[in-house]
């Protein structure tokens, strides 16, 4: 019996076999494939979900959808709907579930996935799925033009789910050493909090002179096309450290931050990032949700690990995050097999590979010019 999650050889043969319909194997990533936008799109007024056996556009229809144009940027907190180029035909042993993109996240953009007769976000988790895909896309931090051909979602595919539960995550540990605090590998016995449940709880890092960046809604709209092209300060303002470690987030604005701990990913191991227990506080960490095989590591472990970005937003009034106070949970799980190509051997594919800090997506200046 076939298990865990198809590495990036097995993507490209369900292209190839037209298992993956309009799929382009330029798009395949270590553990996963960038869906791409296609030429409709449509203003919806609110967030939906099909019921069983209804088709999207159907449905979308029915709901008073209007035709929009790749003309105009989409408004802040306003939902779209967009037909992906890519469909399914998958075998009868196959499931999907798909994530936004780093790049889709770091730029305050919600972006989830609907299939036809799926009434669950992000997925076509059944088994030999047959269907259209489409995306619902919100821009939450500033508005946001999107062009036919940008990839916003990246889908991955199953045999089964092997995420870990506790006892694999221990022997995981001692033999990976996957987890660090700057030059020093950490021990199941370092991590001060835990559910037990087989998932490993991060700590926000505001330890530095800068500590992240916060965006409040900007009167510039960003073009998701466009790479290395815009000035951070029309989008974000620095937050600086504070005396005491401490900084309040706003209910509304839009935060980067990152984590104390640096990841590092084994090439037969993957990260999701699960969402963050209530009991830690009613916000959320993450927008994309997961983390390829390759990222952080390296064989000869000359490379430590890297910082995941947090991409933060509040629904408390005002709330308090401390240094080391936890703030996300990552969960491993394994590969089916070892991608042919694990992400830090992307080259300039590997846009956040070895990050360190509050970094913003790739379509902001590094050197902030």
């Amino acid at each position: 019996m076939k298990t865990g999650a198809l590495p990036s050889q097995a993507i490209r043969d369900l292209i190839r076999h037209n298992q993956i319909i309009n799929g382009n194997e330029k798009n395949v990533q270590p553990s996963s494939l960038d869906l791409t936008i296609g030429d409709r799109i449509y203003r919806m007024p609110s967030i939906f979900l099909p019921r069983p056996e209804e088709r999207i556009k159907d449905l979308a229809k029915a709901i008073g959808a209007e035709e929009f144009n790749f003309d105009y940027p989409l408004e802040r907190n306003t939902p779209y709907l967009v037909k992906l180029r890519e469909q399914l035909s998958l075998p009868a042993d196959v499931y999907a579930y798909a994530n936004p993109k780093s790049s889709t996240g770091r730029c305050g953009i919600h972006a989830t996935l609907l299939a036809d007769g799926i009434p669950r976000f992000d997925s076509a988790g059944v088994k030999g799925y047959q269907g259209e895909l489409w995306l619902l896309v919100r821009p939450e931090a500033f508005r946001v033009k999107l062009n036919p051909g940008d990839a916003l979602v990246q889908m991955r595919f199953f045999y089964s789910d092997t995420r870990f539960n506790q006892a694999e995550l221990e022997t995981f540990f001692a033999e990976y050493q996957p987890l660090y605090r700057g030059d020093n590998a950490l021990s199941m016995k370092d991590l001060k909090v835990s559910d037990r449940d087989g998932g490993v709880i991060l700590t926000v890092d505001l330890r530095n002179e800068i500590v992240g960046w916060r965006s409040e809604g900007s009167h510039r709209f960003l073009d998701f096309s466009k790479r290395d092209y815009y000035r951070t300060e029309d989008f974000f303002t620095p937050i600086k450290k504070a005396r005491d470690n401490m900084i309040s987030l706003r209910r509304g604005d839009f935060y980067i931050l990152y984590s104390r701990e640096r990841v590092a990913v084994p090439p037969d191991f993957a990260v999701e990032i699960a969402p963050v227990d209530v009991r830690s506080g009613e916000y959320r960490s993450h927008y994309a949700g997961f983390v390829d095989p390759g990222w952080g590591y390296s064989p000869d472990k000359a490379l430590k690990g890297a910082s995941l970005v947090l991409e933060v937003r509040t629904f408390e009034d005002n709330l308090i995050l401390r240094d080391n106070q936890p703030v996300a949970k990552i969960v491993y799980e394994r590969m089916a097999a070892r991608p042919d190509v694990i992400y830090g051997a992307l080259g300039a594919a590997s846009n956040y590979h070895a990050q360190s800090g509050p970094r913003l997506s790739k379509h902001f200046r590094l050197d902030n010019r």
